[in-house]
């Protein structure tokens, strides 16, 4: 690498401390800024070493961690040669841990541990290209990260960051969802395969014994491969076009988990038209989806399950119909859960002279993953309310689109139900007292606050480890939607641990916690007062209002210059109490908005099939 390490203005931003307008100042401010030396108008790059410079000489504080120094090295090599070096990063570190580099990806056709024999087809896999080397002088840079902080721990740094420069290029399954799917489908040590694993995040979620994944990007391959390997997990990963290039003919996992492309009309219809994963039907050109549920059925052991993500539309789409069909009277799909934005498919292979069940579980859960695994659970225990006959299926258009399937004598209970719950949802905002004139009052700011110590800021670390954990963590997601914790990592160093009272902040959220005992989770920011001087309300309230404020703007706003008046405490804990009611009805008004539609959404349903009546 012939270039200096380079920054833009948020790398600046978070090395310094500050935010994003302050950078912004400093540089319509100093005349010996540093120039950019790459980059756009709009997204500047400048050398690191010049902008360390100007900091030192101006005495602004920073810190540079290493992780920081080898991921700017890494980006000087250019975005894109990034993922090629996260590879190569990988690579390193798994040799150095004693593996004798990447094993085998299934070419001679043995079934590894937990994988059972299939009848061999057509299919080859490509030649696997050069394994990625670094540079000497990043290698010693990578090889210390590992040093000082673990190898695991270091590589998934490197690779959260790639993860967020290429997010729109990379199709990363939510950790939630990937976690739900291997629930559902992948028991403890089982051996499982993921046909199209990307970087290997459903992969990631199981206690599996052993683990199979091929992606069609070699860079993609190489990282799930170090992912896994660094975990300790018997990890055989294949790159090509799983296909055209199947790296796993004649081998059963016990569970297959799969997130495939959407909508890739040129996924091989010309060359597979004769192939025997087909056992269901030829998959139409424009259904590439079934395509890839039949090739996920063919390497799952019977009695085996798939858990796979599939587009709305695939449950209804008359090209599909006859697959849906011969899949549904075969036994083989069990279930259809429609979540936000994908569907999921439960699906099982069946067993030699095993009688298909008579009916399939079909349920809107939306963003309630909660909602699933017992629907699914009671559903396997022969007690489910979200079934439809098959028979019914087969009868119509084989439409398992979970909208369509509404229990119908549930609609009135339920429109009763969610009327309630609408009724019920209401709030009272504070009484105001309007004044001709804003008040003359003191002012401070969080960051003298700080310095005072009425308040600490803890952030949680810069990667948690989700697998195994029974650690709840509350998530920025469940901050904006004012639910307790979803998240779950292992105990290890460095945890903020929530305590009552504690104000948690986001950049679009901010919430004063009445339940502790939770840890902090990326991206939040937790200031915890000394009560007998600051209401916590209080605080939360200016912290909310200056960052609604901050978002009209084009820059990200610099939390510590929040200014708050002082105040005797009782005063604080009046605003503290109109601060709380104004939250408490923002969170009424985005329940009631939630609720209204589901309210119409019934309403109308049963208006129509004469489940409700108007009253006379």
């Amino acid at each position: 690498m012939s270039h200096d390490p380079t920054v833009n203005a948020g790398d600046i931003a978070r090395l310094a401390g500050v935010g994003r307008a302050a950078v912004s100042n400093w540089r319509r401010r100093h005349d010996d800024f540093p120039d950019p030396v790459g980059g756009t108008a709009n997204q500047p790059l400048f050398s690191l070493r010049q902008v360390e410079s100007w900091l030192r000489r101006y005495g602004k504080s920073y810190q540079v961690s290493l992780g920081d120094r080898v991921w700017q090295r890494m980006k000087a090599a250019g975005d894109l040669r990034l993922g090629e070096l996260v590879a190569a990063a990988g690579a390193l570190l798994t040799r150095r841990r004693g593996e004798a580099g990447p094993p085998s990806t299934g070419r001679d056709g043995a079934a590894g541990a937990g994988a059972e024999a299939l009848p061999a087809g057509q299919h080859g896999d490509p030649p696997a290209g050069p394994e990625p080397e670094l540079e000497p002088e990043l290698a010693g840079l990578v090889t210390e990260f590992a040093e000082r902080h673990g190898a695991l721990t270091a590589y998934e740094f490197l690779c959260e960051r790639y993860f967020e420069a290429h997010s729109r290029q990379l199709a990363v399954t939510r950790d939630e969802v990937a976690a739900l799917m291997a629930r559902l489908a992948a028991p403890a040590g089982a051996t499982v395969l993921d046909p199209a694993c990307g970087v290997g995040t459903l992969l990631l979620a199981p206690g599996a014994g052993a683990v199979l994944g091929q992606d069609l990007n070699e860079t993609s391959a190489a990282i799930t491969r170090a992912r896994l390997l660094l975990r300790g997990v018997e990890a055989d990963v294949a790159a090509g076009d799983s296909m055209r290039h199947d790296g796993f003919t004649g081998r059963r996992a016990d569970a297959v988990l799969c997130d495939p492309p959407f909508n890739e009309r040129a996924w091989g219809y010309e060359e597979l038209t004769g192939d025997p994963r087909w056992e269901y039907g030829l998959p139409p050109r424009g259904e590439p989806e079934l395509a890839w549920v039949q090739h996920c059925l063919a390497h799952v052991r019977p009695g085996g399950m798939v858990a796979i993500l599939m587009p709305p539309a695939a449950a209804s789409r008359k090209a599909g119909r006859r697959i849906r069909a011969n899949l549904l009277r075969a036994g083989a799909l069990r279930a259809v859960v429609a979540l936000q934005g994908s569907d999921l498919w439960l699906l099982r292979r069946p067993t030699a002279g095993e009688r298909p069940p008579s009916d399939v579980l079909i349920m809107n859960a939306g963003s309630d993953l909660s909602a699933v695994e017992p629907a699914w659970r009671a559903y396997l225990d022969d007690r489910a309310d979200h079934t439809v006959r098959i028979i019914d299926l087969l009868a119509d258009e084989v439409d398992m689109t979970p909208a369509r399937h509404q229990r119908r004598d549930d609609l009135g209970r339920a429109f009763a139900e969610a009327r309630d719950r609408f009724l019920a949802a209401t709030a009272v905002p504070p009484d105001l007292k309007v004044l001709d004139q804003p008040l003359d009052q003191p002012v401070t700011t969080l960051g003298d606050l700080i310095k005072e110590g009425l308040v600490t800021a803890s952030q949680a670390p810069p990667k948690m480890t989700a697998d195994g954990g029974d650690v709840p963590v509350l998530t920025s997601d469940d901050l904006a939607n004012g639910t307790g914790p979803t998240g779950l990592t292992t105990q290890q160093q460095g945890l903020v641990v929530i305590r009552p009272g504690d104000v948690v902040a986001s950049y679009s959220a901010v919430r004063v916690m009445t339940d502790g005992g939770a840890a902090l989770g990326p991206h939040l920011t937790l200031y915890r007062v000394d009560a007998r001087r600051l209401d916590p309300d209080f605080l939360a309230g200016y912290l909310r209002a200056a960052g609604g404020r901050a978002t009209t703007g084009s820059s990200r706003f610099d939390v510590r210059r929040t200014r708050l008046p002082r105040l005797p405490l009782k005063e604080q804990r009046a605003y503290g109490e109109a601060f709380r009611q104004l939250a408490v009805l923002e969170d009424a008004l985005r329940e009631t908005s939630s609720l209204g539609q589901t309210l119409i959404r019934l309403g109308l349903d049963g208006l129509t099939d004469g489940h409700l009546h108007p009253q006379p």
